[in-house]
């Protein structure tokens, strides 16, 4: 996903580490001779998938790397591609601003140099509920307190996005539960931050329904605000690029490592890699580490569990509390 052509795959793949020696220097998959054949596997899979809509609107969708675990974002070359063939792209960043966005605009945009316009972050009434109080089977009454309540997570995301230097637009996802009064409720919350939110029904009625919700990124992007920057400077130390996430996006305390954990964070930076981005695994349901710790929790802990080095992607994972890397499986496997 974050190659830029096959001949930058064959590098990346070439990069990956799948041994040590005695001494425990890096073996790399190009020393065994095995890029050429690994690039060759995936030479198909490299080509943008292209789909429509319901309305005939192109779409790539290519790759699926999860935010919770991994950088959360399309592919660079459907991303370039798109860019080529359309006046606006819009680019997904999956779950949570505090990790999609936050790896979008850290990890691609900055190995892809893309430069964001415009951001716009999705909210519904229900998911504020929850992170007001609310239990999840019982999200379908109306609940203006509660949401107001939970606007404390959306005013977080607000906050974070607009500390990468990209103006801000809110798109409230319509469901068929969701009244008046509480969409209100999300509208007057984000006016606070200056920020215009903008009921969308596109579920329900296609295009028409986030008609003006196009328009107003239109504005946004045409606007020339943007003055994109990321969140941390790549020649800090790796612990530095983990506090830096953890407390400005995160609202932590503190983060705590054990030695294993720190020292194999010196011995990543020992061996070349230190000037890599950070990509944070935790979950997608909190601020926190906790996925039950709603809202807008602060001064919280964010616990380092292991870290890994990814280092054909080109960054470095840094497994955050009871996350499990592999996604997508049932409760029982």
């Amino acid at each position: 996903c974050l190659a830029s052509s096959l001949k930058d795959l064959q590098e990346r793949i070439g990069n990956i580490i799948v041994a040590e020696t005695r001494e425990r220097q890096p073996i790399l998959a190009k020393q065994l001779d095995a890029d050429g054949a690994m690039a060759t596997l995936l030479k198909d899979a490299l080509n943008p998938n292209l789909v429509q809509t319901l309305e005939n609107n192109p779409a790539f969708i290519h790759g699926g790397p999860f935010a919770n675990i991994a950088h959360g974002c399309n592919s660079v070359i459907a991303t370039k591609s798109a860019l080529k063939l359309a006046d606006y792209v819009v680019t997904e960043a999956g779950f949570g601003a505090d990790l999609g966005a936050e790896k979008f605009f850290d990890i691609k945009c900055r190995k892809a140099g893309l430069k964001p316009a415009a951001a716009v972050i999705v909210a519904t009434v229900r998911a504020l509920k929850m992170h007001g109080g609310v239990a999840k089977d019982n999200l379908t009454g109306e609940n203006v307190e509660a949401v107001k309540a939970g606007c404390a997570n959306l005013s977080r995301h607000i906050q974070n996005v607009k500390s990468f230097g990209v103006p801000v637009t809110v798109a409230i996802n319509q469901f068929i539960h969701d009244t008046d009064e509480e969409v209100a409720a999300i509208v007057a919350s984000a006016a606070e931050h200056g920020v215009k939110a903008i009921l969308s029904s596109h579920w329900a009625n296609g295009g028409a329904g986030t008609e003006e919700l196009a328009n107003h990124v239109v504005d946004l992007v045409e606007s020339g605000a943007a003055q994109f920057s990321p969140l941390y400077d790549l020649d800090l130390p790796l612990f530095d690029k983990i506090q830096t996430v953890a407390t400005k996006i995160y609202g932590a305390g503190e983060v705590t490592a054990d030695k294993t954990v720190r020292d194999r964070l010196k011995q990543i930076e020992d061996m070349g890699f230190g000037d890599l981005p950070v990509c944070m695994a935790k979950t997608q349901y909190s601020f926190s580490t906790d996925m039950n710790l709603r809202g807008a929790p602060i001064g919280h802990t964010v616990a380092i569990r292991e870290v890994r080095l990814s280092a054909g992607a080109g960054f470095v994972v840094v497994v955050c509390g009871d996350i499990m890397t592999m996604p997508g499986l049932p409760r029982v496997p």
